[in-house]
């Protein structure tokens, strides 16, 4: 029988850049789950569209941290920042547009706390009771890269190009990352 993983806290890494229509809608959303303790970082990758007035005005004193990046260094270098803050025992990513729900956080970090993995990642495409609206020449694409993926790496993901990233702490704190921009 495995054995169940301890999780104190979980960190919510929000990366954003140009987000002002979502961010605080976002924030609300994770701030209001229940039956977690969470520490929200949202680390803003030099916005220019007011999300920073939003962050400095309406968030700042409601979430753990947020980091101001002085210019736009892309996606990768954000989270490598926000992991180096974090201090939860499971890391997970939440992109600031609203296209994936706080509401599956349990779900996500359940295979963690099950002690049968170290990382999960969440899938567009898995079966579920919401049917989703997608690009199809997107789709056409993220399947023909994981495909490749799986080929190389002899695993089977279903998307590898999904935002939803969930990671035990000391597992994804003990990589280098050195990818900036959005290919992480």
């Amino acid at each position: 029988m495995k054995l169940l993983y301890e999780i104190q806290m979980i960190t919510v890494l929000i990366p954003c850049y140009n987000e002002k229509n979502t961010i605080e809608k976002l924030v609300h959303k994770i701030l209001n789950l229940k039956n977690i303790e969470i520490e929200v970082i949202i680390i803003d990758n030099n916005s220019t569209d007011g999300t920073k007035d939003i962050l400095k005005n309406n968030l700042e004193s409601k979430v753990s941290k947020i980091i101001y990046n002085d210019t736009n260094h892309g996606k990768g270098y954000s989270l490598k920042k926000g992991i180096e803050a974090a201090t939860g025992e499971i890391i997970l990513v939440q992109d600031a547009d609203l296209e994936y729900d706080p509401n599956e956080y349990e779900k996500l970090i359940q295979p963690i706390k099950n002690g049968y993995a170290d990382v999960v990642y969440g899938s567009r495409y898995l079966k579920s009771n919401e049917a989703k609206v997608l690009f199809f020449w997107h789709t056409l694409a993220n399947r023909s890269l994981t495909f490749l993926s799986n080929m190389f790496t002899n695993l089977n993901l279903t998307d590898m190009l999904t935002c939803y990233k969930v990671f035990k702490s000391d597992i994804i704190k003990k990589i280098d990352l050195k990818e900036k921009r959005i290919r992480i």
